[in-house]
């Protein structure tokens, strides 16, 4: 946006402008972030249980830890529902006038990106860590190992898309806001005329030198004699 901005937009009621908006880096990371988020919600939901040939039951092939596979489905689809809401909020922030809310928006972002970043940190070691110590025996045919590396290699590009994400955000919170077209509250312009104090055409002191003139025949119309 031309001119100057309020934390990474301008002012509020420009047209929309798809092209700017998906060529933005928070917008392109904010996709890449929601495919991640699908591929590993995916890879785990539909391969990640197995079971022996003997077995009727499935485990998780992640060393058959049910907490593995149900921390991966968990954190996917959350995450996809979180990009979801961030882009509507960045389709949404140019039209937010208030500054306050502005600035709200942009720490909410920092926050949320930031821990999204570690959760997938701590998502990715933990899965890497119970692939690692899967037995061979509890998967003799290999069932589902690509969607396991997948879904490990994703949690940790996951990682630094977020955490890219949450520096953005700390960018466009150090721009803050310009205050020659922003102002912090509305001030209502009926109630700033309301309370303005009243002020006679004439100016200064002129009101009481005529409400004077009105009783002491100076001023003001003067009865004529014919």
């Amino acid at each position: 946006m031309d001119g100057m901005q309020a934390y990474g937009a301008g002012k509020a009621g420009g047209a929309f402008d798809p092209v700017t908006f998906l060529q933005q880096p928070q917008t392109v990371l904010r996709i890449v972030s929601w495919l991640f988020s699908i591929v590993i919600f995916g890879c785990i939901a539909n391969e990640g249980y197995i079971n022996r040939p003997q077995e009727v039951t499935e485990y998780c092939i992640f060393n058959r830890n049910q907490n593995a596979c149900n921390y991966g489905v968990f954190m996917g689809s959350m995450a996809f529902l979180c990009c979801v809401a961030f882009l509507a909020l960045d389709v949404y922030f140019p039209q937010i006038s208030s500054v306050k809310d502005r600035k709200k928006a942009v720490l909410a972002d920092i926050g949320v990106s930031a821990f999204w970043s570690f959760m997938w940190f701590v998502g990715f070691c933990f899965l890497a860590n119970q692939w690692q110590v899967t037995k061979l025996e509890d998967n003799p045919l290999r069932e589902g190992g690509d969607a396991a590396r997948a879904a490990i290699t994703f949690s940790f590009f996951s990682i630094f898309t977020w955490a890219a994400q949450s520096f953005l955000a700390f960018q466009r919170y150090k721009l803050g806001a310009d205050s020659a077209l922003f102002s912090q509250e509305y001030t209502d312009p009926s109630q700033d005329a309301a309370g303005a104090p009243y002020t006679s055409f004439g100016g200064g002191g002129g009101g009481q030198a005529n409400s004077d003139g009105a009783f002491d025949g100076t001023g003001g119309y003067q009865r004529q004699d014919y």
